[in-house]
């Protein structure tokens, strides 16, 4: 995507409207990449025409949203689409982590990322209203949105705008400049302390800690660990395990994130459709889009914990950006099997 406009005259918001009018079938991420602007830019041009700028604050947003009963949750980052239906039932608030622990919308939130956000109301040509709530940071990259499904409450959705509209309806944003990935990080003399550290974790939120105690980060520390810690995967191994779990009914956890959250998937899936560069699984309630191709390393990595090995396929892009991240499901039965089938994932020859 482009960081600013192509030329030095960025289009008004109404030459932008008039323009977007002329390819309503074209994803909003793709047309605003093709104009030069930030997907927010372009929703921002639509405020007053169907869109309305609302406070994204998580702690005044989330508990409205659980109103809106069974919708669509969807988090992204440049590689990766992760949607989910569900309900958001069980939001806990705070300063710097939220989360919401519903059975199906599994999500950990950052709140301090949550800059903008707007509520559309969107009319296609048949005359359908496609309503949503989306959220973007600092730099008007998308950090999660919320679509209404059929059998949404479209009158709690009425009440979430007249309760979060701000008083500033602006047409255009102040944005900041993007902040570039961070690339791997490594130090191959503190190679021997990091193993030391990594065998005396006990849970695997202990590990960013411990990464950046010997100042590298998730991929540069895979990769002076080395084996038994991590293990340098071929990249095709990220279709061979969501394959190879769809067949052999292995439930699983896919993490896929931004800087302002991250979504998870807990339990089995069934249907793995590659469509191009695209792998797909393409599930009743649960649809993740991959760009298999955007996929440069991919690391099989195994962390210590108090209940045991925790074992992940984590991809990562050609810029060292985490792309996704695959563990066993753990909530009620041992991950034996999925443990079973990293070990079948074919290795690099790199």
């Amino acid at each position: 995507m482009a960081d600013g406009p192509i030329n030095d005259t960025p289009l008004s918001p109404s030459a932008l409207r008039a323009r977007r009018a002329e390819a309503p079938k074209t994803r909003a991420r793709d047309f605003a990449a093709a104009q030069g602007i930030t997907e927010a830019d372009l929703v921002a041009a639509h405020v007053g025409h169907g869109a309305t700028v609302i406070d994204a604050t998580p702690d005044r947003l989330f508990p409205l949203i659980k109103d809106l009963g069974d919708v669509l949750a969807l988090t992204r980052n440049e590689s990766c689409v992760h949607e989910r239906r569900g309900q958001y039932s069980d939001y806990r608030g705070g300063p710097h982590a939220s989360m919401v622990l519903d059975p199906e919308i599994d999500m950990r939130i950052f709140p301090a990322h949550w800059v903008h956000g707007f509520a559309l109301a969107e009319t296609g040509a048949d005359g359908t209203v496609k309503r949503s709530l989306q959220v973007f940071d600092a730099a008007g990259d998308a950090i999660h949105k919320v679509h209404l499904k059929p059998e949404s409450d479209v009158a709690a959705f009425d009440r979430l705008v007249e309760a979060l509209r701000l008083d500033a309806q602006p047409q255009a944003l102040a944005l900041e400049p993007r902040k570039p990935v961070e690339p791997a990080r490594e130090d191959h003399t503190r190679a021997q302390a990091l193993r030391a550290d990594w065998d005396r974790m006990t849970d695997t939120h202990q590990f960013l800690k411990l990464v950046k105690t010997h100042k590298m980060n998730r991929l540069g520390a895979n990769r002076v660990a080395g084996a038994p810690y991590a293990q340098r995967l071929d990249p095709k191994a990220v279709n061979a395990a969501l394959v190879q779990a769809a067949e052999d009914r292995v439930p699983v956890m896919i993490f896929v994130g931004n800087q302002g959250c991250i979504q998870i998937h807990g339990g089995l899936i069934d249907k793995v459709v590659p469509m191009g560069p695209w792998i797909n699984v393409m599930d009743p309630r649960f649809n993740l889009h991959l760009r298999g191709d955007h996929i440069a390393e991919v690391w099989l990595v195994n962390k210590p914990t108090r209940t045991g090995a925790a074992i992940s396929v984590e991809a990562f892009d050609a810029e060292g950006g985490l792309i996704l991240q695959i563990f066993g499901y753990r909530k009620d039965t041992a991950p034996d099997a999925w443990n079973a089938l990293t070990l079948t994932l074919p290795k690099s020859e790199a």
